[in-house]
């Protein structure tokens, strides 16, 4: 096996050199550096990532908790095991489909939280209260709803985003223009952000806001979506457009219109929120919010791993971009 001996002597250099190149460490010239690094290239040197994870007390091992249950966090996790990989860490994933009892087990004991270097958890079901004595036990970043005093944060602005979505379909003439999607939940903000972003583009459109177009549901779940829809298309003035607050509701949504004889957007235009891939396949294919899950990852990966080094600034909100993906759903011709 090569060793870093191997390394400086090769590229006459001190082991400690090799060292710092391989750990990436400051205070090493370019041209020292690119020496160092062709010998490594050179020889196919290989770090001991078990023995270099012993020697600085780390496992090497990140943890992220979501609820897989939605196609979105399952498109997520694999940007966040990519950046992870990047630089070294291996990503084990827990699921808890935004259950409560099952969010406190794997984060709030103390014996799970010595397993790993940092955690990065979308909270759903614990709220920022009982969550704040975890907050200070290790590194951790919060994604989505939940935010939690202490802890650094990422996520997008819902309400822009779900105010542009709005906004496009009253820009296609559409007057009365339903959403899908509000949650009735202790915990969590998503829902009530998107909802704000709705209300605030039927304003600037000097649209009125009718509460029969605005249909609650108890999960983000396809089902789910086609029930409110259909709830929708029984009132005696259906409306002419749809916002779901996610792209797995109005994948449910556009079933429902469809099983009615109806067309999608000729009589009803849709647009979804979340950008997962499955909404690219769909007939028509659909128009939607699209969050960028490579840099939400990005940044959450990076945030974490600065408060494993040891960083102790102030926690911070980071905001990633999105964009509004524009698709057949709610551009088809009308006729």
């Amino acid at each position: 096996m090569v060793t870093q001996r191997d390394v400086a002597r090769l590229a006459g250099v001190s082991v400690r050199t090799v060292s710092n190149v391989v750990n990436n460490f400051a205070y090493v010239s370019e041209e020292t550096r690119a020496q160092v690094q062709r010998a490594l290239d050179e020889l196919g040197y290989r770090p001991n990532v078990a023995a270099r994870s012993l020697n600085r007390g780390r496992s090497n091992l990140l943890a992220l908790v979501l609820p897989l249950d939605v196609p979105y966090f399952t498109e997520l996790a694999a940007h966040v095991v990519d950046q992870a990989e990047e630089r070294g860490y291996t990503v084990l994933i827990d699921r808890t489909e935004g259950v409560a009892e099952r969010e406190r087990q794997i984060v709030m004991r103390r014996d799970r939280s010595a397993l790993f270097d940092g955690f990065i958890f979308s909270p759903l079901g614990l709220s920022p209260d009982e969550l704040r004595d975890w907050a200070g036990r290790c590194p951790a970043v919060t994604l989505g709803e939940v935010r939690v005093k202490g802890v650094d944060h990422v996520a997008i602005d819902d309400t822009a985003a779900a105010r542009s979505a709005t906004a496009h379909l009253a820009s296609l003439g559409r007057t009365r223009i339903a959403a899908i999607g509000l949650v009735d939940r202790p915990v969590g903000n998503t829902a009530a952000h998107r909802s704000v972003g709705y209300r605030q583009a039927l304003e600037e459109a000097g649209l009125p806001l009718r509460a029969e177009l605005t249909v609650p549901v108890l999960r983000y779940q396809r089902q789910d979506g086609l029930l409110a829809m259909e709830r929708l298309l029984d009132l005696p003035e259906p409306p002419d457009a749809v916002f779901c607050y996610n792209d797995l509701l109005a994948l449910g949504a556009m079933r429902a219109i469809l099983a009615r004889g109806l067309r999608v957007p000729q009589d009803i235009a849709v647009a979804g929120f979340d950008g997962i891939e499955e909404g690219r396949f769909a007939t028509p294919p659909l128009t939607t919010v699209v969050p960028d899950k490579e840099k939400i990852a990005e940044l959450a990966v990076r945030r974490l791993l600065e408060r494993v080094e040891g960083d102790g600034s102030a926690p911070v909100q980071l905001e990633a971009p999105w964009r509004l993906m524009v698709d057949e759903s709610t551009t088809g011709a009308r006729g």
